[in-house]
């Protein structure tokens, strides 16, 4: 099995804080430019692949995704 990945999952506009909850305790981010990165450890493809439905349900722009590969000893 793969370690867990970071992820950052950008999408257009800012997304109320109260939110993280529902994203799996990703942590949620403004930035200044309008957009919110929504960051943290994702397990798998399956979980990823969850967290892109939920944007997808609030109707979210999605505009990146980025994949951090965790270093393993």
């Amino acid at each position: 099995m793969e370690p867990a990945a970071i992820y950052t999952i950008r999408v257009k506009g800012h997304l109320d804080l109260y939110w993280a909850d529902w994203f799996d305790g990703l942590t949620i981010s403004h930035q200044e430019s309008g957009e919110t990165l929504l960051t943290g450890p994702v397990v798998d493809q399956a979980a990823l692949f969850g967290l892109l439905r939920k944007v997808r349900d609030l109707n979210l722009p999605l505009l990146a995704i980025t994949r951090f590969d965790l270093e393993s000893d």
